[in-house]
C-alpha cells in the first residue's frame, strides 16, 4: 500500500509509519495501537489514519454524513459504543467504524458483528481486560559491561545502528582487542580476521552477530517482556476466561516470565544469586573475617605468658622491631590459626569456590600483624573475579532466557492484540444486548423500522416506547409538541447510521435504503435572517440539483436520505409552506427518500403538486395536563395540534363556561 495514498498522510507521516515493523499489516487489521507507535502519531490520529486506510481499501469516497446533525448522530452512537469498552485501545479502535456506502466495508463489519453478538460479556473477562494495554517498546536500554568491536568503518556504522544499546568500538589489532577486554566483561568481535586469536578475557569472535541480535543483546528482548509483563499476563487471563485459543505455549510463556525480574534481570538462578550476594556482601564479609581473626589473636595473646630476657629486648629495640616480630617468634601458630579462621569465615559467608576462593585466601597475609589487616589489592582482585563471574553468569542466563522469549515474542504480540480485539467485540456485544439490537437489511426505497427505540433519549432505554415507522419516497410527519416527532426522526437517523456502519440497530427488525449520503437538518432556533435563509435555500438547491443530475445512474434515486426537522422556522409560515412544498416536489421527482417534520403539514400538502404522504403521531388527548400519545406514526394521518387538543378538552368538560365559544374554535380546525 502506498502510504501517501491514504488521505491525511503526507511524506513526513509516511516516513513515521515506515519506521513500524509492518505498517501495511497494522493498517490492514485496524491495529490503532501499532499505528500509534509511529513517532509523532497520537492514538486519535492513528484512528483517523486507519479509518482513511479502510476507505482506500474499499474504494469509499466518504461523505456519508452530509450535515452537522448527521455527524452529531454518528458521534453520539459512537459514544454509546465506546462507553461499553474497557480499554482505551477498544475506544480508539471503535472510532474506525464509520458509516459508509461501500457494500464491501459494510459486509466486512457485518461479519465481525455477527461473531461479536455470539459472545457473552462475562464479568471475569471484563475484569481481566482492565489490565490489558497495547504492548510498549521500552526506551533507554543501555548495557555497559559489553561492547562490540570491529576494524572496519562501514561495519562500525552498521553495528551502531544494529546495537544502539551497546558501545561499538574501532580496533586496529589484537592488542587493541585485548585492551578492550580489560575494560569490558564481554567483547564481541565482528571481524573474521580475529578467529583463532587468543586474547585474555571473554572475547567472542562472531562475524554474524548482527543477524542474531537477541543473543548479543538479550536485554532488548528481556526489557520488552519485563516492561509488558503485567499486560501480557492480563491478556493470558482474558484468553483463559474467554476460552480463546492461542498459538502461544502459555505454560512456556508463564515459566519464562517467572524467571524475569521487573528490571529485566534474571530471577530464580541459584548460582547467579550466590555470585550477586558475594559481590554485594564482600566488604561486610571481609570486615567480619577481620573481627574473627583479631578476636582469636587477642584471646591467644591474653592467654600467653611471654618472658623477654634483657638481651632479647635490647636486640628487638636495636633492630627497630615491634610486636609483629614478637608475634612471629612467640605466637606463630596462634596467628596462623586466627588467619585460617578468618579465611574460612570469609569463604563460608560468601559461598566462595574455585578461583575466587583461592584469591580470597590472599586477603589476609601470612606475615604476622596485629591487628590483622586486609590486603586491599588482594580484595580488589577478589571483587574483580566475583564481578566478572557474576556478569558472565548473568549474560549466560540472559541469553538462555532471551532465546526462549524471542521465539515467543511474535505470538505474544498476537496474544495481546487478540485480547484487545476481544474488548472491541464485547463492546459491540454489550451495545447490542443493552439496546436490543439486530442487524438491519439494506436495499430498496425508503426505510422500515419495527419496534425501534431511540437510545439517545434522556430516559432509561427500558422505559422507551417502541416505534414502528416506514416511508416509501418522501413524507411529512405531523404531530403535537412533545409528541415525539424529533425523537422519531433521530431514531431513523440512528438506525440508518448504524446500519451503514455495519453495526446492529436498536429495533426488532429494520430495513434501510442503501444510500450514499445522509442529510439530516436539525430544527433551527427562531426565524433566520436574510443571509442565513439564503444559505439554507442554496443548500437545498444544491442537494436537489445533485439528485436530479444523478437521475438515470444506477441507484441514484435512493442515493440520499433527507431528514428535516421543522424547516418552516426559517421564515414566515405562509412562505415556509410554499418553499417546503417545492423542495418535496424536487426530491419526489428524483425518486429520493425523506421525512420532513412540520407543524404546517396540512398547508404544505395543499401546496404540493403531487400527493405527498402525510403521517401523524396521534395524540389521544390530555390527562392531568400530560399528553397521551401513540409514539408510532400513523400512516396517512394529519395529527392534531396541541392547541386543538386543549380546545377539545375544554369543549368536552361538563358544564364548561363558554361551551359555544370552544365549539366555534374547534370548527376552525
Amino acid at each position: 500500500m502506498d502510504l501517501q495514498a491514504i488521505p491525511g498522510v503526507g511524506a513526513k507521516t509516511a516516513d513515521a509509519l515506515g519506521s513500524l515493523d509492518d505498517p501495511e499489516g497494522a493498517l490492514e487489521r485496524g491495529d490503532v495501537a501499532a499505528v500509534a507507535g509511529a513517532p509523532g502519531v497520537s492514538e486519535g490520529r492513528a484512528a483517523r489514519i486507519v479509518r482513511n486506510a479502510i476507505r482506500v481499501r474499499h474504494d469509499d469516497p466518504g461523505g456519508f454524513l452530509a450535515t452537522d446533525r448527521a455527524a452529531e448522530i454518528h458521534e453520539r452512537v459512537l459514544g454509546l459504543l465506546q462507553e461499553r469498552a474497557v480499554t482505551e485501545y477498544a475506544r480508539q479502535r471503535l472510532r474506525t467504524f464509520y458509516p459508509s456506502a461501500a457494500d464491501s466495508r459494510i459486509a466486512e463489519v457485518n461479519a465481525f458483528v455477527a461473531d461479536a453478538m455470539q459472545r457473552t460479556p462475562r464479568d471475569d473477562v471484563l475484569e481481566a481486560l482492565a489490565g490489558v494495554e497495547p504492548l510498549s517498546a521500552p526506551s533507554g536500554v543501555s548495557v555497559r559491561e559489553r561492547c562490540v568491536a570491529t576494524t572496519d568503518a562501514e561495519t562500525y556504522s552498521d553495528a551502531a545502528a544494529a546495537f544502539p544499546e551497546l558501545s561499538v568500538e574501532i580496533v586496529g589489532d589484537a592488542r587493541d582487542l585485548a585492551e578492550l577486554a580489560r575494560g569490558y566483561t564481554t567483547v564481541v568481535a565482528l571481524d573474521e580476521a580475529f578467529v583463532g586469536v587468543e586474547v585474555e578475557g571473554d572475547v567472542r569472535v562472531e562475524p554474524d552477530a548482527m543477524e542474531r541480535p537477541a543473543e548479543v543483546v538479550p536485554e532488548r528482548v528481556l526489557s520488552f517482556f519485563a516492561a509488558n509483563r503485567d499486560r501480557i499476563r492480563a491478556a493470558v487471563s482474558v484468553h483463559e476466561a474467554a476460552g480463546i485459543d492461542t498459538d502461544v505455549d502459555l505454560d512456556a510463556l508463564d515459566g519464562a516470565l517467572a524467571h524475569l525480574e521487573g528490571d529485566g534481570s534474571v530471577a530464580g538462578d541459584d548460582e547467579l544469586d550466590r555470585l550477586t550476594r558475594a559481590v554485594n556482601d564482600l566488604d561486610a564479609a571481609v570486615s567480619d573475617a577481620e573481627s574473627v581473626a583479631n578476636d582469636r589473636l587477642r584471646e591467644a595473646i591474653g592467654e600467653q605468658d611471654v618472658t623477654i630476657e634483657g638481651a632479647d629486648l635490647l636486640s628487638l629495640v636495636e633492630r627497630g622491631a615491634g610486636v609483629d616480630s614478637l608475634l612471629g617468634r612467640e605466637l606463630a601458630d596462634e596467628y596462623d590459626d586466627a588467619v585460617g579462621a578468618a579465611r574460612d569465615a570469609l569463604e563460608e559467608q560468601l559461598g566462595l569456590r574455585g578461583e575466587a576462593a583461592k584469591l580470597a585466601r590472599r586477603v589476609f597475609g601470612d606475615e604476622p600483624t596485629f591487628p590483622v589487616a586486609r590486603d586491599d589489592d588482594a580484595m580488589a582482585r577478589v571483587r574483580e573475579s566475583l564481578t566478572a563471574a557474576r556478569d558472565r553468569r548473568a549474560a549466560e542466563r540472559k541469553r538462555e532466557l532471551a532465546a526462549t522469549l524471542a521465539d515467543l515474542r511474535a505470538p505474544t504480540e498476537a496474544l495481546v492484540h487478540d485480547a484487545l480485539e476481544v474488548d472491541v467485540a464485547l463492546a459491540v456485544a454489550r451495545f447490542a444486548a443493552d439496546f436490543d439490537c439486530v442487524l438491519a437489511e439494506r436495499g430498496g426505497r425508503g426505510f422500515r423500522i419495527e419496534g425501534g427505540r431511540n437510545p439517545l433519549l434522556d430516559v432509561a432505554f427500558a422505559e422507551t416506547e417502541p416505534v414502528e415507522y416506514g416511508v416509501d419516497g418522501v413524507a411529512l410527519l405531523s404531530g403535537v409538541n412533545s409528541g415525539g416527532k424529533t425523537s422519531t426522526l433521530d431514531l431513523v437517523a440512528v438506525v440508518v447510521v448504524l446500519a451503514h456502519m455495519g453495526l446492529p440497530v436498536p429495533a426488532e427488525a429494520a430495513r434501510v435504503p442503501a444510500i450514499a449520503e445522509l442529510h439530516y437538518y436539525a430544527k433551527s432556533q427562531g426565524t433566520l435572517d436574510a443571509g442565513a435563509f439564503e444559505a439554507t435555500l442554496r443548500d437545498f438547491a444544491s442537494l436537489t440539483e445533485r439528485v436530479a443530475d444523478d437521475e438515470g445512474s444506477e441507484g441514484s434515486a435512493a442515493s440520499r436520505l433527507v431528514l428535516v426537522d421543522e424547516l418552516e422556522s426559517i421564515t414566515e409560515p405562509g412562505a415556509s409552506a410554499k418553499i417546503i412544498a417545492g423542495i418535496l416536489e424536487a426530491l419526489h421527482e428524483a425518486g429520493a427518500s425523506g421525512v420532513f417534520v412540520s407543524h404546517l403539514a396540512g398547508e404544505i400538502r395543499d401546496q404540493c403538486g403531487f400527493g405527498v404522504t402525510v403521517d401523524g403521531i396521534h395524540a389521544a388527548g390530555l390527562e392531568d395536563g400530560e399528553l397521551v400519545v401513540e409514539r408510532s406514526p400513523v400512516k396517512d394521518h394529519l395529527a392534531r395540534s396541541t392547541p386543538e387538543l386543549i380546545v377539545e378538552k375544554l369543549a368536552e368538560a361538563d358544564g364548561a363556561v363558554g361551551e359555544e365559544f370552544y365549539e366555534r374554535l374547534l370548527e376552525k380546525f
